[in-house]
């Protein structure tokens, strides 16, 4: 059997027992022809000298605590998003326990694609999701507290296979720093992050890929913004050329990608241009899965049922990357409705316009925080003092202040219409954020106002308990946020897998 080039930077010992027997394989795959190991991926565009070195911060990386920010990015897209929608929240029932599909009834997953030779990791996929769709109830579990969940249920047992089953290859092929190089500070963090910790892990990666249920794809789409974009160019071609390929090359170096399509493949990106940049590649934007933070159904590009919302969290410290979380308690928190921050996008300036300049001690909304308002309390100390902190959307829908509402148990005020919301597939939003359309933003406080004091109070104490499920870990702890992001992705391979009868 054919043993696929070994990762140097993979440990020997790569995984552990599995808990789960997987099912018996009826094919084998065919035997690859022989790889050259040492074969360079060549691309169209040159490198510049600085892809070889520590890219530096960006500017936006460096600001103070008074504001979260997003970078300036020129307006690049080729098209014009459609007409905004407003988010609809439909949740599954939280003690709901049957289920004909993994995916809620909201979601139809993609046409699976059938592969062109079987696995016995898709005997293993398919009998994960007849066991999700008949998992047992779960009734009182100490380590989930249901409420927050949409079926409860249901992702206890997805997490379970994916605990005992699940086996992830990482292609070894492409150079720093554009792969392999996880930049873990700033506001693109998450992809960084989850790149450093999946690349280190002993659990989950195998090192023949003939095992592997997933195939991940370990570029960086912040490296990508600063090693290949021209600053001025206002094209993303470039970007989009040395995706496409990348793509061609591990697709004729290997066969895995031509086996499914690119189905069992998937990257993680945390940049705005993660989405745009498969452009240029029809089965990478169509087949794979796309953990983006950009989750964006207007745009055409984020495909809801297969594709992985992903949060979108600010590291000021990777030494600390838990460093000052937490908030006072709901019954201090004096303050109704906090946000500061720069006028992106097309949310932000309404809600300035509304709420921004009043003589209102309930509506705290800024620009940027006034100097001789932070001489007696700083950004995060306003987040920590407020019960709803507004999270509007910036250039694009996802933003970190979601995330950082989370830390200091902030009830986070979600404003961006067509977002589909981190962990959507499993958490249920509305008991611990609330999501306001665009076109209530006149309306604001009277939405706020009219939310029952006890239910501000149950929203606030679920912030905290769902506040482990979004937090790093140096070494990643259960149901922590980088066992969610592979939990997503996982759900969405099991949803997609063709189920033969």
């Amino acid at each position: 059997m054919f043993s696929a080039p070994q990762p140097e930077h993979l440990y020997a010992k790569t995984s552990s027992p599995s808990k789960i027997a997987p099912a018996p394989s009826m094919f084998s795959a065919p035997e690859p022809e022989h790889l050259d190991t040492k074969a360079n991926f060549s691309t169209r565009i040159t490198p510049s000298p600085s892809m070889f070195f520590e890219p530096a911060s960006s500017p936006v990386e460096n600001f103070d605590d008074r504001s979260m920010e997003e970078p300036e990015h020129p307006d690049i897209k080729e098209n014009s998003p459609k007409e905004s929608a407003p988010f609809l929240q439909e949740p599954m029932s939280s003690d709901s326990t049957s289920s004909s599909d993994v995916s809620s009834d909201r979601v139809l997953p993609p046409d699976p694609e059938i592969p062109l030779w079987s696995t016995a990791a898709d005997e293993d996929l398919i009998y994960a999701k007849k066991e999700i769709a008949n998992a047992p109830l779960v009734s009182g579990h100490h380590d989930l507290y249901a409420p927050l969940f949409r079926n409860v249920s249901i992702f206890k047992r997805s997490y379970e296979l994916m605990e005992g089953l699940l086996k992830v290859y990482i292609y070894h092929d492409g150079a720093k720093p554009i792969f392999h190089s996880p930049y873990l500070k700033g506001i693109y963090a998450s992809e960084g992050w989850f790149m450093k910790l999946i690349e280190g892990d002993q659990s989950f990666v195998v090192r023949d890929p003939n095992r592997a249920h997933l195939f991940y794809l370990p570029y960086s789409s912040r490296q990508l913004e600063h090693n290949l974009y021209v600053p001025g160019s206002n094209t993303l071609e470039p970007l989009s050329i040395f995706v496409k390929n990348y793509i061609d090359m591990i697709s004729a170096k290997f066969p895995y990608w031509n086996r499914t399509k690119g189905t069992d493949h998937f990257f993680v990106a945390c940049h705005d241009w993660g989405p745009y940049t498969t452009k240029l590649h029809d089965e990478l934007r169509k087949n794979a899965i796309k953990a983006l933070c950009n989750a964006d159904l207007s745009e055409g590009v984020f495909i809801r049922g297969r594709d992985v919302s992903l949060p979108e969290t600010f590291v000021r410290s990777p030494r600390k990357p838990l460093g000052g979380i937490g908030g006072k308690p709901a019954s201090q928190r004096s303050i109704l409705a906090f946000f500061a921050g720069q006028m992106h996008g097309r949310v932000r300036p309404i809600l300035l316009r509304h709420w921004g300049g009043k003589d209102d001690a309930d509506m705290k909304i800024y620009s940027r925080l006034p100097r001789r308002i932070t001489r007696r309390m700083n950004y995060v100390q306003h987040m920590k003092l407020t019960k709803y902190c507004i999270c509007p959307m910036g250039y694009e829908v996802n933003s970190p202040r979601i995330v950082e509402a989370i830390y200091y148990e902030c009830v986070p005020v979600i404003i961006a219409d067509n977002f589909v919301l981190p962990f959507d597939d499993v958490l249920d939003w509305s008991a611990f954020s609330v999501v306001v359309p665009e076109r209530d933003v006149p309306r604001l406080k009277e939405i706020l106002l009219e939310i029952p004091e006890s239910r501000y109070v149950a929203m606030q104490s679920n912030v905290r308990k769902v506040q482990r499920h979004f937090l790093w870990h140096p070494k990643p702890v259960k149901y922590d946020i980088f066992h969610m992001i592979l939990h997503s992705v996982w759900f969405s391979r099991v949803n997609q897998v063709l189920q033969v009868q």
